[in-house]
């Protein structure tokens, strides 16, 4: 189990701590313009009479508390929170003796404004947007209606850059929504895609047990009395195919149960998995491959219909989704013939000749016409995803002199090249 990393740190300071630092350096910012700095003649902005008088820095004190409480209240109850951090705007701008509110009075406004519009939903950021800029039109309306002097310019800059801010956040939270649901969008092709892998899975692996217990117990039957040898032997091929079947559900049911992949924690109180418990991806069983094609082979015949196997080329490492998805193919196929082609025998073929590739060929000459993909079952249907998500190309349908043939060529990727030793 991996432990999550660390947040950065701009994400773990919380938007109430921003939104002080937003309004204290606007305050700091307005007392600086207001003195003479460093080769000036004069400040950039003369202050007003009732900035260093008592009752103007308690206006300014009433005014940071405000934004203060307007910050913490920000990620719960976020148009409250604004409506406390533009009244303090307004109340500390009666202390300048300027005709509009200063940017840098509405620098805590803008930082609210973009925390609503990227982690709440867009009604909830226009109205906090209408509150912003009613309140801009509102102030200099208001010293209108009394004949004052107003910094009109001045406030639509200032408007501006609470639109912007706005519009920072909204594609902020949009980027966030299209994030969200291309995961769930993603989560869910996933899951999908398990279900399918699992059913052909379930498919290969029951349907032609299935198919062998059923010739088997049906031959049983016919000779149990006058052979009970061979009855005897055909009741042990149904035990065998059974306990295989029913382990190879184990396998993939334990994989099923297993609960959480390796780098996602557990749920508490939950009980790791054993070192013995059964891989994640049945697909990939390593017990299943080409390897047991001659067995599955021998198996069938053993049922009644006799398969034969050829092998072409010379044996090579495969990839283990390439080697299970050949095997499968293959197993799908023979059952094919033993449920639906009516015939005492088939041939397969396995090509490891032909260059980059490996092909398959499944050959039988029973009445190959009745069954060209139109039924109900999944075996076609299976064997060409199988051959789809390998890149390869997949085949089936009647032969001209008789029969049924599957083909499939799968891809084999080239293996990397070995340098001589002492290169690197």
């Amino acid at each position: 189990m991996h432990a999550m990393p660390p947040m950065p740190l701009l994400k773990r300071v919380q938007p109430s701590v921003w939104i002080a630092l937003a309004w204290a350096a606007g305050a700091v910012f307005t007392f600086l313009i207001r003195i003479r700095l460093p080769g000036e003649e004069d400040p950039a902005v003369q202050p007003g009479v009732l900035l260093y008088r008592w009752d103007g820095l308690i206006t300014l004190a009433l005014a940071t508390v405000l934004a203060v409480v307007g910050g913490r209240r920000l990620p719960r109850r976020p148009l409250t929170a604004m409506a406390h951090l533009l009244f303090a705007s307004a109340l500390a701008t009666t202390t300048l003796s300027v005709g509009e509110i200063p940017l840098a009075q509405f620098l805590a406004v803008d930082l609210a404004l973009f925390f609503v519009a990227s982690t709440r939903p867009r009604r909830t950021g226009v109205v906090a947007l209408a509150m912003a800029l009613g309140t801009l039109a509102g102030f200099l309306g208001l010293r209108l209606l009394h004949g004052w002097n107003v910094g009109t310019s001045a406030e639509i800059a200032v408007g501006m850059t609470a639109v912007i801010a706005w519009l920072i956040g909204n594609s902020t939270y949009q980027a966030r929504e299209y994030a969200e649901k291309s995961r769930v969008q993603a989560a869910a092709r996933a899951v999908t895609a398990e279900r399918l892998r699992i059913a052909r899975e379930m498919h290969d692996t029951v349907a032609h047990s299935m198919g062998i217990i059923a010739l088997q117990a049906g031959a049983a039957a016919r000779v149990i009395e006058t052979q009970p040898v061979a009855a005897r032997e055909a009741l042990s091929s149904i035990e065998a195919a059974g306990r295989e079947t029913l382990a190879g559900l184990r396998r993939m049911l334990g994989a099923l149960r297993q609960a959480e992949p390796e780098d996602v924690a557990p749920p508490s109180g939950s009980t790791p998995p054993s070192s013995g418990s059964a891989p994640l991806d049945p697909a990939l069983d390593p017990a299943l491959g080409l390897a047991d094609v001659d067995r599955l082979a021998a198996t069938t015949t053993a049922a009644g219909v006799r398969v034969d196997v050829r092998w072409l080329g010379e044996p090579r490492p495969l990839p283990p989704e390439i080697d299970i998805s050949a095997y499968r193919i293959i197993q799908e196929a023979v059952t094919n013939v033993v449920r639906h082609a009516g015939t005492p025998s088939c041939r397969v073929t396995v090509d490891r000749r032909t260059g980059g590739g490996l092909s398959i060929e499944i050959t039988d000459d029973g009445h190959g016409g009745r069954r060209g993909g139109t039924g109900t079952g999944w075996g076609l249907v299976g064997m060409r995803e199988r051959a789809a998500l390998l890149h390869g190309d997949f085949s089936a349908g009647p032969r001209p002199e008789g029969g049924f043939r599957v083909t499939a060529t799968l891809p084999v990727p080239a293996p990397p090249l070995s340098l001589p030793a002492g290169v690197l």
